[in-house]
């Protein structure tokens, strides 16, 4: 299904060649080869899981044990101050390490997608999707970094948008999704979904789960959606526990507009209603607001250090 193509009986031949070269290129700029040998590094680190900043140590010495620099970050920073960081040292920076699990990652990417720094993850969490690295293959890992022996993969994000009644109140990113679900009781939620403009469902359900490639492999998989290979350009709607007997995730094109619309349900307060972005972010939600959820002209740029294909990981990850 991801990178498949099809050639139209009426097309000729050459037509079908010149939309295949028209693939590889767009796989070209998606993940492209190291541009350059890293010499200073950002290491953020999830003080919680590096308590005694033993791992982290240990990555320093072995930055400059080959004449790498760095700076660390082990405590929570907020975006604001995440700015003036980035303004202050961005320029010189190569590359960001995180030492955490996804989560980490994800408020990583977010916090610094302004910079457009390539981040590696060395995994101190479970699974670790997003985390290339785990702690044994770290010393091979910074090896290839500062030799310049790396690809860079450059993923999607989404832009969320919450309107109320009419004017927007909030704008946030998200690498992985944007959910909207219940904070309180557990009761379900009525929405309805337009997609570029026209009506294309009205649930009752648990809530939703707008994902992206990158993310399908996180909730949106809990809730039974699709896997996808992290580079494809899509976005996915999946339901949490719809009232339905015909449940099915929907894949739509990265260039479409979806818009999903808060229905209040007559005689009943609607409260505790929330969108969250990458399961960090949450903003409250009312009747008749709207969550507008487009592709982001922002990427995160994740750094490949293994040759392993994503079925490969997958498979790795699922049999641990």
């Amino acid at each position: 299904l991801v990178g498949s193509e099809m050639c139209i009986r009426d097309r000729s031949p050459a037509d079908c060649e010149h939309r295949r070269a028209g693939t590889r290129n767009a796989q070209r700029i998606k993940i492209r080869a190291g541009e350059r040998i890293m010499k200073h590094f950002i290491i953020i680190t999830n003080r919680p899981k590096d308590p005694d900043l033993e791992i982290t140590r240990r990555v320093q010495e072995l930055l400059k044990l080959r004449q790498a620099s760095c700076s660390v970050y082990a405590d929570e920073i907020p975006k604001e101050e995440w700015k003036r960081i980035l303004l202050r040292e961005g320029d010189r920076t190569d590359a960001i390490l995180v030492l955490g699990g996804d989560g980490t990652m994800l408020r990583a990417a977010r916090d610094t997608a302004d910079s457009q720094i390539p981040m590696l993850g060395i995994n101190l969490g479970t699974l670790g999707y997003l985390t290339e690295v785990e702690k044994n293959g770290m010393e091979d890992a910074i090896d290839r970094l500062v030799a310049g022996s790396y690809q860079v993969e450059d993923r999607m994000m989404l832009c969320g948008q919450i309107y109320r009644q009419g004017r927007m109140e909030e704008e946030n990113s998200a690498l992985n999704d944007i959910t909207i679900t219940r904070c309180g009781h557990l009761r379900m939620l009525y929405f309805q979904i337009y997609v570029n403009g026209k009506l294309l469902k009205e649930y009752h359900a648990d809530g939703i789960i707008i994902a992206t490639p990158t993310g399908s492999t996180g909730y949106n998989m809990s809730a039974g959606g699709p896997l996808v290979e992290p580079g494809a350009q899509m976005i996915l709607l999946t339901p949490v526990c719809p009232h339905t007997l015909q449940t099915r995730s929907i894949v739509l094109r990265a260039a479409d507009e979806i818009i999903i619309r808060i229905i209040g349900k007559a005689g009943r307060e609607e409260t505790g209603i929330e969108a969250c972005f990458d399961g960090a972010r949450n903003v409250e939600l009312a009747p008749l607001d709207e969550v507008r959820v487009t592709k982001s002209i922002k990427t995160t740029s994740i750094i490949k250090i293994s040759e392993a294909g994503f079925l490969d990981v997958l498979h790795r990850k699922m049999s641990d």
